[in-house]
């Protein structure tokens, strides 16, 4: 480390020159090795943040602050009829997750809300202070923990009885450790607000439009309003584009109409390079023209092109539509106190400014990509919106209703207003929907967006987590738009660079890296007089002219100018330097803009950023005894960043920064070092072993393959089976029997638990060319390891049945099963009460409940009792599975549902183990069917007599690039030799976290293998070494859920559709294969005449039809004179029988209905011969 402080006394002590001391410069200089030691940073921060946190966060931010806010805004209703009533609310919270039923209050968790099809959630508690009034008589009086509605919890927020419980009061309420939380239960089924990704409120945004036009945008959003105000310039013209006016406004009428009715001033305000007043000249001449010169005629003007409100309000009346649009709509961020629209004008000068050099210099135009012009709207800020929105129309449904009883002359008793408010249900029931539904339609903030919420994947774990991480576009998947779509410098450690989907949503879709955290929003208000404090000049106390003013910056917070300052790296620095030392928030973020001349701080919610360790001039501040204290659990990830050794940057703050991959590679010039260099990878593709050794769009693939792999769900899944089956809306689990953890494994896979709740198996597999029938990605098998368990899966599928009562008082009834008789053998797994026994094989077409329905369900009431058997029909619920497959009846569950109704569940057990057509792949994006499986005779096998489970085309590796798969084989292959757990984390091998090739070579030597992971291989068939050495090693194979036996589908004969007579579509309907538009042109090239005619008439819908030859016209059979009539001539003389397709003769018909009349042109030479 350097020299010790002793020996350098000693030496001044005895004066000697400096260059005499044998100084080793680069010791001196080289960082505190503890580049290895920091990941343990890793576990501390995901304890805190990360991952699912953000969720919590969001959702903890809105119950603790965020409704408290809401309610303290419209904390008033009084009457219009008698203003001395009124209601005022003075405090909300949320209670503990219970139930009332029947007046008695019960509390519940998330297990017993999924069983039960409830809704996991709270009631919302107030504290109101109301006035009781009657016939002149008013006494003032408070009532505490009023229930205005419920509120869906997130599991693990700190409303939710899990939070903060350890591993064993976990289990013993049904949970599992590792489930990370923040979703809801509604209605008994898994619920997840996705991330929202939205341009950024309140900043100005410049860009062009399709007609090459800059314009500057703006969009507000205050507790108020929320509005979109663009400056555009078109035609040398500048105007503003609003949507409560009728047309565009010159931008000069505006900046008049706001009090600034000196052109100079404006051109001050611009500043003094004579390029932007030429550029605004044509703006001055148009409102000159018009002949607007004061305040009053600019408002005038605007009276006249103001949109009519659609309810006119008393204060817009009174003001002025006009000024009232430009005090609340226009640039509503800015506020305006008494009146003063100046901060409005120097606003609408900055934009000005910024948009005329961006038309100056191109290089000036915002891109709306930009990860640092995004905000991700998390659950809290969504749910805080819906909660405003209902709770405004309580209230105003509250206020109708006094203002109703009070309109009354004739009353007895004495007004109560929280009676009324006591039976609104808008709050529980609006949560509720639309958290079920995910559309949100807000009318008052003009928000309609379908599919918010999802319901949860739980196929694997991992699944499970990536669907927690994924980040919704704005835009809509179908836009042939690739700047959106494509991977931006930006995301570098905010957005995972490979966990994106094929197809539409490519590029839209995207998920967090594994570091990122999403900011909640904080206080501006301490803020704001620090920033006065450290400096910062007010622009009230500033003229138009020194807003520009060479030798200083804007300082903007959360897009409010706040002034100007003098040395504004000064002024950052000494932001941060509070920010570090803990007194200011920590997301906090800090960015001088040099090209804007503007300094930006940003404390509101939405932003992404992540955590680095800060550098003193290359040098870490982390030293290995703040490590040592971190192992022993005396330091916790949040002292690090209150003692200032590691700060949260966002995107913007990035780049005033210089960042280190790796301790070794800082200067002196660096400021930040990375924690470790593979949290830019998100969770999935932190699974990868290896990914920086593989072609990018592999890692891709395998990110979406991952999800789609079987393996355990939870912990406790075993009795979660039932839950998550009999609750859930897709019906369908998935499970492997025999999980493993990946031989070769990744730092990712152990901080998120995957080793612990694994997908997949460690497969031996030979990379050799074999069969013949391992072409194309194919996979020869091993029979023996099949039988061993290899690839084995459980498939739990739900059918449930209802007995439900009707409104005349029937209701349906389960019987005894027949033991003797017709159908015996189709009921012979039901027990005496009617229900299928757990435990019975069942087989396609076997009755799982014996019930009957009543026949008439409406008109007189009846007792059940009462009604004889031949009042009920059968109804009998029977199981369509697969053909000649054996499935087990695993469980059935007889609950009531939330009408009271008896609901009895099934659930189906089906083992399957891997037959041909079933899909594998491994974690390189590798993926292939089982193509044959051989006995294990037949198979090659080692000197040591190991015989592979897989045996893989070498094919598969050229054109992929995927040297990652075959690093794990040769990890995987030195692991089992030496008994330890090989890493392969990416861009691990400078840190320790990947084992390099060399070292896994030599690994492999002392145990007596070939260094490049190859073997000496003899044929199972002749017995003979084969004439090559073999690379055959364990890989991790992940078996997906895409199996034959879900897919295969044929048939001969089957059901029609009733209008058209044509076969039904699709496998569910036992369908038919269509023969399409580009099958049939097919046919076609080849002249197949007659093949057509067969498929697309004979196999399909032939018909008979009477064509009348004289008018061409369709007629009928008439079965009475035994002859064909024509409707047209009325007689049967010249009626030939004809052959179609329904289709068409259906098509003929609807084009009757229209008049439209098709004539068959039919010869009577066609007729004979069609007859003969």
């Amino acid at each position: 480390m350097g020299l010790k402080q002793e020996d350098i006394l000693n030496n001044n002590s005895k004066n000697l020159n400096v260059s005499e001391i044998p100084v080793d410069k680069q010791k001196l200089a080289a960082p505190i090795k503890s580049a290895v030691d920091k990941f343990q940073l890793l576990p501390e921060f995901l304890k805190v943040r990360g991952l699912v946190k953000q969720h919590l966060d969001s959702f903890n931010y809105f119950v603790n602050t965020g409704i408290k806010k809401i309610v303290r805004a419209n904390d008033r209703v009084v009457s219009d009829v008698d203003p001395s009533i009124y209601l005022r609310f003075k405090d909300v919270r949320i209670g503990e997750p219970s139930m009332t039923v029947d007046g008695i209050t019960e509390k519940i968790n998330p297990h017993a809300c999924r069983l039960s099809e409830m809704t996991y959630a709270a009631p919302i508690l107030v504290n109101i202070e109301y006035i009781q009034g009657s016939h002149g008589q008013k006494t003032r009086l408070e009532k505490n923990d009023l229930v205005i509605g419920r509120m869906p919890i997130m599991l693990r927020s700190c409303c939710c009885v899990l939070h903060g419980k350890d591993e064993a009061e976990l289990a013993r309420l049904g949970e599992c450790p590792l489930d990370p939380g923040g979703y809801f239960v509604i209605k008994g089924t898994e619920k997840v607000i996705l991330i929202q990704e939205q341009l950024s409120k309140n900043r100005i945004i410049i860009d062009a439009d399709k007609k090459g036009n800059i314009n500057a945008s703006v969009t507000s959003s205050s507790e108020a309003t929320k509005s979109k105000t663009v400056i555009q310039m078109e035609k040398e013209k500048i105007y503003l584009l609003l949507n409560q006016f009728v047309k565009k406004i010159p931008i000069m009428v505006v900046m008049k109409a706001m009090g600034m009715e000196s052109d100079q001033e404006v051109v001050q305000m611009l500043g003094r390079d004579p390029r932007f007043s030429a550029l605004l000249l044509p703006s001055i001449e148009e409102c000159a023209g018009i002949g607007i010169y004061t305040k009053e005629q600019a408002l005038a003007y605007l009276d006249t092109k103001a949109k009519r409100p659609l309810y006119a309000s008393s204060a817009s009346e009174q003001d002025g539509r006009a000024f009232s649009i430009l005090r609340d709509v226009f640039i509503a961020n800015v506020p305006v106190r008494c009146n003063n629209f100046r901060p409005k004008c120097l606003y609408v000068a900055v934009m000005l400014r910024r948009m005329m050099e961006a038309i100056l210099n191109k290089d000036a135009l915002d891109d709306k990509d930009y990860v640092g012009n995004k905000r991700l709207e998390l659950s809290g800020q969504l749910i805080s919106l819906l909660f405003e929105d209902l709770f405004k129309t309580t209230l105003a449904q509250v206020k109708k209703s006094i203002d109703g009883v009070l309109s009354k002359t004739s009353r007895s008793s004495a007004l109560d207003p929280s009676q009324f408010l006591r039976r609104m249900e808008f709050i529980t029931a609006g949560l509720e929907r639309t958290l079920s539904t995910g559309n949100f339609d807000i009318q008052r903030f003009r928000m309609h967006r379908k599919g918010m919420t999802q319901v949860l994947a739980r196929l694997s774990f991992i699944g499970t987590l990536g669907f927690m991480t994924k980040v919704s576009p704005q835009f809509e998947k179908s836009r042939k738009v690739s700047g959106p779509r494509a991977l931006q410098p930006s995301q570098w450690g905010m957005l995972c660079p490979c966990d994106t989907p094929e197809g539409e949503a490519c590029g839209l879709v995207k998920n967090l890296a594994l570091m990122t955290h999403v900011t909640t929003d904080d206080d501006e208000g301490p803020l704001v007089s620090l920033c006065y404090c450290l400096g910062v000049e007010d622009l009230e106390l500033l003229s138009g002219e020194e807003l520009h003013t060479p030798n200083s910056f804007l300082v903007m917070l959360n897009g409010l100018i706040l002034g100007k300052h003098r040395r504004p790296q000064h002024f950052a620095n000494a932001l941060r330097k509070l920010r570090r030392a803990g007194k200011v928030g920590e997301f906090v973020s800090v960015f001088v803009n040099e090209k804007q001349r503007c300094v930006y701080i940003a404390s509101d919610g939405g932003r992404v950023c992540r955590p680095l360790v800060i550098a003193d001039k290359g040098i870490s501040r982390i030293k290995e005894h703040h490590m040592k204290e971190l192992l022993d659990g005396v330091r916790t990830f949040d002292d690090f960043l209150s003692d200032g050794l590691i700060e949260y940057l966002d995107v913007n703050e990035e780049n005033n920064a210089l960042i280190a991959l790796y301790e070794g590679e800082a200067t002196p010039e660096t400021t930040h070092i990375e924690i470790e260099p593979f949290t830019i990878l998100g969770v999935i593709a932190g699974l990868i072993p290896y990914p920086h050794h593989n072609q990018s769009p592999r890692n891709t693939y395998q990110c979406a393959m991952g999800k789609q792999a079987m393996g355990n769900i939870a912990y406790n899944q075993a009795s979660r089976i039932i839950q998550y089956s009999l609750c859930r809306m897709d019906t369908l689990l998935y499970l492997l029997v025999y999980p493993q953890r990946p031989l070769l494994t990744t730092r990712t896979i152990e901080l998120v638990g995957y080793d612990k709740l694994g997908a997949g198996q460690n497969a031996t597999v030979a990379v050799i060319s074999y069969s013949g029938y391992d072409i194309e990605d194919a996979i020869v098998m091993n029979k023996s390891s099949l039988d061993r368990g290899f690839g084995r899966c459980i498939v739990m599928k739900k059918s449930s049945n209802v007995i439900q009562k009707y409104e005349n008082g029937a209701t349906d009834r389960i019987l005894r099963p027949q033991r003797t008789g017709p159908g015996l053998e189709k009921m012979q797994i039901l027990d005496d009460d009617g229900i299928a026994s757990p435990g019975e094989i069942i087989r396609p077409n076997d009755s799982l409940l014996n019930k009957e329905v009543p026949i008439h369900t409406r008109g007189t009431r009846v007792s059940s009792d009462s009604l004889p058997d031949s009042a009920y029909k059968p109804a009998r619920q029977s199981y369509k599975g697969p053909e000649g497959e054996s499935c087990v009846v695993d469980r059935v569950s007889l609950s009531t549902d939330r009408n009271g109704n008896l609901s009895v569940k099934f659930l189906i057990r089906h083992t399957r183990r891997p037959e041909l057509g079933d899909k594998f792949s491994s974690r390189h994006g590798q993926k292939g069917v089982c193509g044959i499986i051989i006995q294990q005779e037949d198979f090659p096998f080692s000197e040591r007599g190991i015989c592979p489970d897989l045996i893989m085309n070498p094919h598969g590796f050229p054109s992929r690039m995927t040297v990652g798969k075959m690093i794990e084989l040769l990890g995987g292959k030195a692991g089992v030799s030496c008994g330890r757990f090989h890493y392969g984390s990416a861009f691990g091998e400078p840190s320790g976290h990947a084992d390099k090739v060399e070292t896994i070579s030599e690994t492999l030597v002392k145990h007596g293998f070939c260094y490049n992971g190859k073997d000496f291989i003899y044929s199972g068939i002749t017995g003979c070494p084969l004439q090559a050495y073999i690379f055959m090693g364990p890989i991790y194979y992940q078996k997906l859920k895409h199996m034959v036996l879900d897919k295969m589908h044929a048939r001969g004969n089957g059901p029609r559709v009733m209008l058209t007579r044509q076969p039904t579509e699709g496998r569910a309907r036992k369908g038919g294969l269509r023969v399409g538009e580009m099958e049939r042109d097919c046919l076609i090239a080849y002249g197949a005449s007659m093949l057509i005619f067969e498929r697309l008439m004979v196999s399909s819908d032939p018909f008979e039809v009477q064509v009348c030859r004289k008018c061409g016209l369709l007629g009928y059979y008439s079965h009475k004179l035994k002859t064909g009539i024509c409707s047209s001539c009325k007689n049967g003389d010249d009626v030939s029988t004809m052959q179609l397709p329904y289709a068409c003769k259906l098509l003929i018909q609807f084009f009757a209905l229209t008049f439209v009349v098709n004539i068959l042109p039919i010869s009577w030479h066609s007729t004979r011969n069609s007859s003969q």
